[in-house]
């Protein structure tokens, strides 16, 4: 390996396809055990690497060279083989108050709660002192190095302006877990979250639903990238080339999500998306008749709509935990919150909107199989697809002009 990512569980990682944006040379993922790190690195056979959880700070012992920066966080996350000296660097420091200055947190004389006590939060530590806050706190579950337990923080630090998270806690897969109770803290204004997948984690979609300004680590993840590549080429790393790399990110690992009336030509429009897009198409219907083995008609008839929907839920939240993907969703797949919410952790809603004249019943859809049933549905859901979605599409063209629509 001439450069990569080494640490423990990388199966989640975006850091090969955001590192091969960057440059033209070949960057490979590593899984190490923790007996196997000091060999991997004595070894040094690699040009540059980085260096993630949980090793951030056993390589620091390994290494010839500290960064001054690195050195005061107590975490390295960028090694670079020079002439067979091993050189540590900290980018996610540089990563993360990138992250911080696109959120817009104000920082300076407030109060900020770090969530964790590993590596990355004395990055965060390091990044909220430079920008001036007034009080820094640590919670974990383990209360070490001075954080306080979460029952602490209730009782007592209910007024912080600032949350990060640095916990895994909202990592895939275990994607709809939250690290803290946001109904606690009255003051709140802003949530950096350095989870990247999913995309927008738990976390940062309940700060949203509250109004505070949240943001997962993606660009962060980007950023840092992109200072290692300065420290690994030599060039220099800039704001363009970190909006760039991000863009292109995002663009790729989003899903697309088509919410809308049975009838309405969500499936058509998404095959045709994955045909324009390169991105694979998964339909929520089709995957549940290859899992319950019979078809949608036959389970409304058979086991009735609340076991049907129970099951499409469990699709649902298995599809949401996927990246870079069309997804076709059922027509009543709205009608629960819980749906809606665990497909905005990696996409977008886009309702197709197509009139109700244009929408012709089939003995297939058991609540929509005759004029008179898909009336009703309409009047029943049109608001629901209205407030739920992202994008609201025009959806009475062809099925190209649709799907264009929405590339747009």
């Amino acid at each position: 390996m001439k450069y990569g990512l080494i640490g423990e569980h990388l199966g989640h990682s975006f850091s090969k396809a955001i590192h091969e944006k960057i440059a033209d040379y070949v960057y490979e993922i590593k899984e190490i055990e923790p007996d196997k790190v000091e060999e991997f690195m004595s070894a040094r056979e690699f040009n540059g690497i980085n260096v993630t959880i949980p090793y951030k700070e056993k390589v620091i012992p390994m290494l010839d060279y500290v960064d001054e920066s690195a050195k005061k966080i107590g975490a390295v996350n960028t090694v670079v083989n020079k002439n067979g000296k091993l050189y540590g660097y900290n980018t996610d420091y540089s990563g993360m108050k990138a992250l911080v200055l696109r959120v817009g947190a104000e920082i300076n004389g407030k109060k900020v709660l770090i969530i964790g006590t590993g590596g990355t939060s004395k990055t965060a530590r390091a990044v909220v002192t430079d920008l001036g806050a007034k009080e820094i706190i640590f919670v974990s579950n383990v209360p070490v190095d001075g954080a306080l337990s979460y029952e602490e923080v209730y009782t007592n630090h209910t007024d912080v302006d600032v949350i990060f998270n640095t916990s895994p806690v909202g990592m895939y897969p275990k994607n709809n877990t939250c690290p803290i109770d946001l109904s606690k803290f009255y003051k709140l204004t802003a949530l950096i979250d350095v989870v990247y997948n999913p995309i927008q984690t738990k976390l940062i979609r309940e700060a949203k639903a509250r109004g505070i300004k949240a943001e997962g680590g993606l660009y962060m993840l980007g950023a840092q990238a992109v200072y290692a590549y300065e420290h690994f080429s030599g060039n220099k790393a800039t704001k363009e080339l970190c909006d760039s790399v991000y863009n292109d990110v995002i663009n790729e690992k989003s899903n697309i999500i088509l919410i809308g009336m049975p009838a309405s030509g969500k499936s058509s429009v998404g095959k045709a998306l994955a045909n324009l897009t390169g991105k694979q198409f998964i339909d929520t219907d089709v995957e549940i008749v290859k899992a319950e083995g019979k078809e949608i008609s036959d389970i409304f008839s058979e086991k009735g709509e609340a076991y049907f929907r129970d099951l499409e839920s469990k699709i649902i939240e298995d599809v949401s935990k996927l990246n870079g993907y069309i997804i076709a969703t059922g027509g009543g797949a709205i009608l629960r919150e819980a749906n809606c919410d665990s497909l905005r952790q990696n996409g977008k809603l886009y309702f197709l909107d197509r009139s109700l004249e244009l929408l012709v019943p089939t003995s297939d859809r058991p609540l929509s199989s005759d004029r008179a049933s898909i009336e009703k549905r309409y009047n029943e859901r049109y608001e629901i697809y209205c407030r739920v979605c992202d994008v609201k599409i025009n959806g009475d063209g062809t099925v190209d002009e649709v799907a264009k629509e929405i590339l747009k």
